[in-house]
Order: structure tokens, then C-alpha cells, then sequence
């Protein structure tokens, strides 16, 4: 007589890769969701062991498809890199992502973001900033305490103790910098920039090759 095999119920739990909801509401946020998203994998694209995501979803309890987020910028230390459906807590060491961004829109309202925080501090961000993006800019920011989400009273300066990011605060305008001290910029500016020094580079080439120097020997 042959065994019965009986279905394991939580490997027969689906887990959506989406959540329905659209990754911005409008161009400002999607870009700042971006240059985070973007400069965090470029700090970290070197080391096998960071991985960055954005409007990922992330379930932190197996068996439970109806627990989850999708923030709009995360960073998990420990973790390999590589593509993934949705970030699975209980297959990623137990490793919740350690620092989450939410970028604020008009379509926000502060008791969601509430919530987020609350659902960040309960399954193990270590930081949490909400970004806003519109003039004025400012960003609010939380930190891991005796097992809770601790706000910071002064963003102003303030540097992510995992990322090394620097956030400051002037005249109605947020800048952030990375781990070189340089402002977080976008792939079109850092292009701009690459394009003026290509030209310069050109040019001196140029002024010695005239005065019969080899710039590849220089």
C-alpha cells in the first residue's frame, strides 16, 4: 500500500511579484525614487552582498501573502545580488532590509506612511526615511532603538550609519551625498558631467599634440 503524501500548504502559497499599485505619481517622485535606487546600487556595485531594489515587494513571514510592503527604495545588506521576483525574508537568512526609503507624493496620505513605519519597526528596518521632495524638501528619518524605529530630531546633516548618505537641508532644497562626499545625481547629470570632462580631456590632448607632446606618454 502506498504512502499518502500530504501537500505542504505553505509551499502551495503564491506570492504576487506585484501589488497592483503604480511605482509613482509623478515625475518628481519617481525621480528622487530613482537617484536613491540608482546611487545606493552604484556605492555598493562592487560588493556581492548588498542588494537594492525598488518598488520590490517584501514578504517577511512565510506562509503569510497578505503581510507585505513595497517601499520605494530598500537596501538589504547580507543578501547576494541577483534578480528576484519579491524579496522573501525566510530565503534571505531571515535578513529583513536593513534601510528603507518612502518618497512622499500628493497622493500620500501620513497615516500610510504611519503604517509603513509601524510594519518597518515590527519585521526589522534599521532606518526608514520619508522623503518629500517638493518645495520646501526636508526628509524625516528613523532609527533602530532598543527594538524600535526612533525618529531623528535633527535631519539636517545627518548621515545613514549603513549607507554613509548625508542629508542636508538649505533654503527650501534636500541634498544628499554619498559615501565620496559628492551630491547624489541623476544618470542624465552624471552623463552631463562625463561629457564635459571627455571635452576637456579632448582639448588638452589637443593643445599638446601642438606642441609635439604625446599625450599618451604624459
Amino acid at each position: 500500500m502506498s504512502a499518502i503524501t500530504v501537500p505542504d500548504p505553505i509551499r502551495q502559497v503564491q506570492y504576487p511579484d506585484s501589488d497592483g499599485q503604480p511605482m509613482s505619481d509623478n515625475t518628481v517622485q519617481f525621480t528622487w525614487i530613482s537617484i536613491l535606487k540608482w546611487s545606493a546600487e552604484s556605492y555598493f556595485r562592487d560588493d556581492p552582498n548588498v542588494f537594492v531594489a525598488g518598488d520590490h515587494l517584501i514578504y517577511p513571514v512565510e506562509g503569510r501573502p497578505d503581510i507585505r510592503q513595497a517601499p520605494d527604495v530598500y537596501v538589504a545588506f547580507g543578501p547576494r545580488k541577483g534578480d528576484r521576483g519579491s524579496y522573501k525574508v525566510w530565503e534571505e537568512g531571515g535578513i529583513f532590509p536593513q534601510v528603507v526609503f518612502e518618497v512622499w507624493s500628493p497622493n500620500n496620505r501620513q497615516q500610510r506612511m504611519e503604517d509603513k513605519r509601524e510594519f518597518y519597526e515590527i519585521y526589522g528596518a534599521e532606518e526608514y526615511y520619508i522623503v518629500y521632495p517638493e518645495f520646501p524638501a526636508f526628509v524625516e528619518g528613523w532609527r533602530r532603538d532598543s527594538g524600535k524605529l526612533i525618529r531623528v530630531l535633527e535631519m539636517d546633516g545627518f548621515t545613514s550609519p549603513r549607507l554613509g548618505f548625508r542629508f542636508v537641508l538649505a533654503q527650501g532644497e534636500l541634498t544628499v551625498f554619498g559615501l565620496d562626499g559628492r551630491q547624489l545625481r541623476s544618470p542624465t547629470e552624471i552623463a552631463a558631467e562625463r561629457d564635459v570632462a571627455e571635452k576637456r580631456a579632448a582639448r588638452l590632448a589637443a593643445k599638446l599634440r601642438e606642441l609635439g607632446v604625446d599625450p599618451e606618454g604624459v
